[in-house]
Order: C-alpha cells, then structure tokens, then sequence
C-alpha cells in the first residue's frame, strides 16, 4: 500500500471528476478507479507517479503571489487600483516592495492573512473615516477576496497592520474636531 500526501489525492479526484468525496469512503484504499471515470490518453504514456502530479505551469499561468488593490473614500491621491506581486516584487503599487513585506510579516502558517475580525470581538466605537478597500488574487497559494474599512478599533487596527499594501490615513483622533471649551 503506498501513501499519497492529501493534496495530491484530492488533484486527483477533482481531476478525475469525482461527484462527492463519500463514493470514495466506500471504496477500499486500493481499488483503481473505474474505467469510465479515467479520461483516455491521445498522447504517449506518462511516467509513473506522473499522473498524480499537478500539471504543469503554462506561458500564460500567473506565477508568484498577485493581488489587486482598489481603495476608495480614502482620500486625493489615495483612492484607485493598485497591482502588486510578490516573489518577485512587481506592479504597480506605490510601495510595491513595501506591501510585499507586510504581507510576508503578516503571513503565518494555518492562519488567514486576510480574515476578518472575528463576530465575537468587542471593539473600541470609533470611526476611522470612510475609507474602504478590497484586495482580491492569490496570495501563498489561496485565493483572496477580503474586504476593508475602517468601522471600529477592531477594522481601524486590522487595516493599519496591511499599511503599506493599504494606504496609511490619519489617526480618527485627529479627525474629529476638537469640542469648545465651556470654560
């Protein structure tokens, strides 16, 4: 019986078109996968192991870590749509190399770079202003879709840890006019 990593076992099966994973749990470890579901080669025959392999990256494959950045309501000269990539440092972000770096200070191995702030947070009530931002693409191998703004201390602090890949804006204190003096 041989020992194929989890990754490569489930590239197969997604290869192979495999409906749901519970066929596989009724099937015995070491039984091939019927005829049917293999797709007939046109070309000659790989070598094995080959066919558990990912396949190869094409010309026109991204490669690396790409994200796109589009920040609004942060103000002149903030506002827009930025590329970077990282591994190698590329785009046409501002800070590219900059982001590059906190993303990679930020990355930790099981936890989501870019997950939001936890429903169960108590977070201090103030507002950061109107600025929101949303960076998609692929960053350490998984697709991004995560969205910003500057809500509460929880969002306030969750955005200023992506500063430069998110643009820096001022402290909300320093926003908020001062109250006159009744004295």
């Amino acid at each position: 019986m041989s020992v194929v990593p989890r990754g490569v076992l489930v590239s197969a099966l997604a290869a192979l078109s495999i409906p749901s994973l519970s066929a596989l749990a009724a099937t015995p470890a070491t039984a091939a996968p019927a005829a049917s579901a293999v797709p007939a080669a046109h070309h000659a025959p790989a070598p094995p192991g080959a066919d558990l392999m990912p396949p190869p990256a094409r010309p026109g494959d991204e490669t690396g870590d790409h994200l796109i950045v589009v920040v609004r309501h942060a103000g002149r000269g903030l506002d827009g749509t930025y590329e970077v990539s990282c591994h190698p440092t590329a785009g046409n972000h501002p800070d590219a190399a900059g982001a590059c770096r906190t993303l990679d200070a930020n990355t930790q191995w099981g936890r989501d770079t870019f997950a939001p702030v936890a429903p169960d947070s108590i977070c201090t009530m103030i507002y950061g202003g109107p600025a929101t931002a949303r960076v998609t693409g692929t960053w350490a191998g998984r697709p991004v879709d995560a969205v910003y703004d500057r809500g509460n201390g929880c969002e306030i602090a969750r955005w200023d840890r992506m500063v430069p890949l998110l643009p820096r804006l001022g402290s909300p204190a320093a926003a908020v006019p001062a109250r006159p003096s009744l004295a």
